[in-house]
């Protein structure tokens, strides 16, 4: 258990896209001593993630799009199969998530229920991420979705069987965490 957290300096090392700092803080150990460390953070600001699923048709909607992080680490086309998700911005996480929701998959969702919030990688990232589920039909969809053209989006919408997204993570086709938590919410909870 650490105490008594004191921020000693904040450099900002780039503020290019988001902001990475570099800080130096102190706290104080359980056995009294004080240590003084420094750590990098990157903030992007906090973010909302959803899954629309359909009961009667047992199916999912997802996302894919290229996502550069993942190529220069491996991922041979960069290309990304993920549940809808985006920045907070100003937007409490209910109204950014059914914003984003529309922009991305076309579908117009009212009620949209929160399950649970997660820090996706907190060794560096600030981000806390809001998990969504919400209900889908045909009726919902209001356009083709795909992104925002000003944010130069290049979104593909997915409508998946619901079980043959679980088997796309064993056979890593889906490889997002966020979308795994998802997926594995609603077999844990049987929704789907």
């Amino acid at each position: 258990m650490i105490k008594d957290v004191n921020i000693l300096k904040t450099e900002i090392l780039s503020d290019n896209w988001y902001v990475l700092r570099k800080l130096t803080y102190e706290y104080l150990r359980k056995d009294g001593k004080h240590i003084v460390q420094t750590r990098e953070t990157y903030d992007r600001g906090n973010g909302a993630t959803i899954l629309l699923y359909n009961l009667e048709q047992k199916t999912v909607i997802l996302t894919r799009q290229f996502r550069l992080p993942t190529f220069v680490n491996g991922n041979e086309t960069g290309m990304l199969i993920e549940a809808c998700a985006g920045l907070l911005d100003k937007d409490n996480p209910e109204d950014c998530i059914r914003r984003e929701t529309e922009e991305e998959t076309g579908y117009r969702i009212n009620h949209v229920q929160k399950i649970f919030e997660a820090y996706m990688s907190p060794g560096s990232v600030t981000e806390l991420l809001y998990f969504f589920i919400a209900e889908y039909s045909k009726l919902m969809k209001v356009t083709d979705g795909g992104g925002v053209e000003h944010e130069e989006e290049n979104i593909e919408v997915l409508e998946l069987p619901f079980d043959k997204a679980l088997s796309m993570i064993r056979s890593n086709e889906i490889k997002d965490g966020k979308t795994i938590m998802l997926l594995q919410h609603l077999r844990l909870n049987e929704l789907l």
